[in-house]
């Protein structure tokens, strides 16, 4: 007894050039359609890169002129308030800055 065959939906496939099953999505017995028009281009006329690096240049221009002043005044407060923070941590931890501001040893 052999087993049974397999049911596959959609209608029969083709069975391709390594005998592997090719669905049957879309074949549902319709008629074919009508004014559909395809077009091609050989891989020797294409230029996939045409323009990449001038379109890159003037983009990342465009891109960091819209965005600089959302980003460069608070990385400048940031730097400034940094800058001021250091200098007075290391004058408040010298001899100068102990004298003036720290608490008499007893």
């Amino acid at each position: 007894m052999r087993p049974s065959q397999i049911l596959r939906s959609g209608g029969d496939g083709e069975i391709g050039k390594y005998g592997k099953y090719l669905g049957g999505w879309g074949n549902f017995g319709s008629q074919t359609q009508k004014g559909v028009m395809s077009f091609a281009l050989s891989a020797n006329r294409q230029r996939p890169l045409a323009g990449t690096l001038n379109a890159a240049i003037f983009n990342v221009w465009r891109r960091f002129s819209h965005q600089v002043l959302y980003i460069a005044p608070p990385m400048i407060i940031a730097y400034v308030t940094m800058g001021w923070a250091i200098e007075r941590n290391e004058y408040l931890n010298s001899k100068a800055g102990r004298l003036e501001y720290g608490e008499a040893e007893e």
